[in-house]
């Protein structure tokens, strides 16, 4: 922190306890009042996947920026801070890999989804850019109920299917 003077005022207690808990592990989260939790690097990409979410007839249940560290841990930490949520009916996962390489972003939901466990709504993969393919490969043959999307318009269609 720049000001640490600053810091020492901030009072945890006034904040919403899933946004420090997120805090913790470097995630940008703000709760919303939607149905579709969003898992997304990048505040733009985030904006535009709340956006694409209401046209498809969902409403976004947060605001979750995993950024460009996104790896098994942080998915599961955004994972199991998205299901605090009970109105959440679907999770979106879309991952532009520039920085991150979507073959590790998959890795890191098929190690969270299985340590996890018991998973029972809708999860919908969309990565696209450094070893998407590898990364749809691997989606799609974990033998987990996750269902992967290269186009942002296929993403929105299997989110419009899980909320209906």
């Amino acid at each position: 922190m720049r000001h640490p003077d600053l810091a020492a005022m901030r009072d945890v207690t006034e904040e919403d306890p899933t946004e420090v808990e997120a805090g913790q592990f470097n995630l940008n989260f703000v709760k919303l009042d939607g149905n579709v939790g969003c898992m997304v690097n990048g505040a733009g990409l985030a904006m535009a996947t709340m956006d694409m979410i209401k046209l498809a007839g969902g409403e976004p249940a947060n605001f979750l920026d995993v950024g460009g560290s996104a790896n098994a841990q942080t998915v599961e930490a955004g994972f199991r801070i998205i299901m605090k949520d009970p109105n959440v009916k679907a999770i979106l996962i879309n991952i532009f890999g520039g920085i991150v390489r979507c073959d590790r972003v998959a890795a890191g939901v098929i190690e969270a989804f299985n340590k996890l466990g018991n998973i029972n709504i809708p999860i919908i993969v969309r990565l696209q850019g450094t070893n998407a393919v590898e990364a749809k490969k691997l989606i799609d043959e974990s033998g987990l109920k996750v269902q992967s999307a290269i186009l942002l318009s296929e993403a929105a269609d299997l989110v419009k299917q899980a909320v209906a």
